[in-house]
């Protein structure tokens, strides 16, 4: 058997199988197979009859590989081979032809027939085996800027196969490998000279990652969240994700594709980027930023002047969070209704002992409220001293304010 001129490539071990029964004999005409992804293969087999017996004493001849129940599966009738699949028989050849193959279509062919003598049936076993393969491009560092590429199928090849190189399909070079530049953005892929249609997958380095998020909507603290890194390449690149310190060199977080938050914190707020590489070359993404929203955390309060004051002068007492979005803040005064003041900062001018109390401080933003309280508070002082107030700290995040009687 030889290559037909359509593109086929069909390397074959020319090994005779025979199988006798009754007389009866098959004849293959190999025992192996070896053929690249889509070409056209040729199975051929011989039957030799037992005296007396000719080519009408046959009926029911067909090709398998799978049983259903015991019996063998006609070819013809596999979904799978469905208009791929032809057989041509003579008196005593028998040929199937199978078109377009697959690397599923790797398999053990037999040879079934039957005879005028109800219930005698006949399979040649062993079959043939199929092995489908395509050419693959290996690439091999040679050095730090250079890479070797080479052509290979699994194949048995003819002495001194000779390939066809294509660079972003442009013919370029004949031989049995290719030097090319590490970082290349080309692409590269070969064949076999003759079988110009069987041209190996090309080769090539990342394009710059894309990044997604998941979900995609607003990220709340406790939330899961996912960022995925993704790119075309060949071989498949690898991925690793980092994220970009303030002044410091990024940090590098996951080797995998995926970077997944099961409970994403405020502290993960930040720049995110990942690279994408294979033996061609290397590319980075865009950053993508992370924007974790929290509720206020509990407010802390502090009170200016801090140092002794008269009596009729003014104290700026002033409310602190963390929160994200930024918190609006609201000031109070135990046992009133209505809010004494919004804003960061509440200024009390003319001081005076009616203004003791306790007030307290509310952050709020979209995500949920905290408060913090401050207790304000006259006391005595000895007779003849100007008045004056002092802070002291108490304990629950309070803070004092104590004036003197007249």
């Amino acid at each position: 058997m030889s290559p037909s001129a359509g593109g086929l490539v069909v390397f074959l071990l020319s090994v005779q199988v025979i199988q006798s029964q009754d007389g009866w004999r098959v004849d293959y005409d190999q025992t192996d197979v070896c053929a690249a992804k889509g070409s056209t293969v040729y199975i051929s087999c011989d039957i030799t009859y037992p005296p007396g017996k000719d080519p009408s004493d046959i009926k029911d001849r067909f090709w398998f590989t799978k049983e259903k129940d015991g019996e063998p599966v006609d070819l013809r009738t596999d979904s799978e081979y469905s208009d791929r699949v032809t057989y041509r028989c003579f008196s005593k050849e028998c040929y199937l032809t199978i078109t377009d193959v697959r690397e599923s279509d790797s398999a053990e062919y037999k040879f079934r027939f039957g005879t005028n003598k109800p219930g005698e049936k006949y399979t040649g076993s062993p079959g043939v085996t199929l092995s489908v393969t395509g050419f693959q491009v290996q690439v091999r560092r040679s050095d730090s800027t250079w890479l070797e590429l080479t052509c290979h199928s699994s194949c048995v090849l003819p002495d001194r196969p000779e390939y066809v190189w294509y660079k972003n399909e442009e013919i370029i070079k004949t031989g049995s490998s290719l030097p090319v530049s590490s970082g290349s953005t080309d692409r590269y892929s070969c064949y076999l000279t003759g079988y110009w249609n069987q041209r190996s997958p090309a080769v090539y380095g990342p394009q710059r990652p894309s990044v997604s998020v998941s979900p995609s909507a607003e990220m709340l603290e406790g939330d899961s969240v996912t960022l995925t890194c993704s790119t075309d390449a060949n071989p498949a690149a690898n991925y690793t994700w980092y994220k970009q310190g303030g002044t410091s060199d990024p940090r590098l977080l996951s080797e995998e594709p995926h970077l997944v938050f099961s409970s994403i914190q405020s502290s993960d707020s930040g720049r995110y980027f990942c690279t994408a590489e294979n033996q061609l070359g290397r590319k980075t993404s865009d950053f993508i930023s992370i924007d974790v929203k929290y509720g206020p955390q509990r407010p802390s309060v502090s009170v200016s002047p801090s140092a002794e004051m008269l009596e009729g002068g003014s104290v700026n007492l002033t409310c602190s969070t963390d929160a994200n979005p930024a918190a609006n803040y609201t000031w109070y005064k135990e046992h009133e209704d209505s809010p004494r003041a919004s804003g960061q900062i509440f200024t009390i001018t003319n001081f005076t002992a009616e203004h003791s109390g306790n007030y307290y401080c509310e952050a709020q933003n979209e995500m949920g409220r905290s408060n913090s309280t401050l207790r304000l508070i006259t006391s005595s002082a000895e007779p003849n001293h100007a008045r004056h107030q002092s802070l002291q700290q108490l304990p629950w995040q309070q803070d004092t304010i104590k004036w003197p009687p007249l």
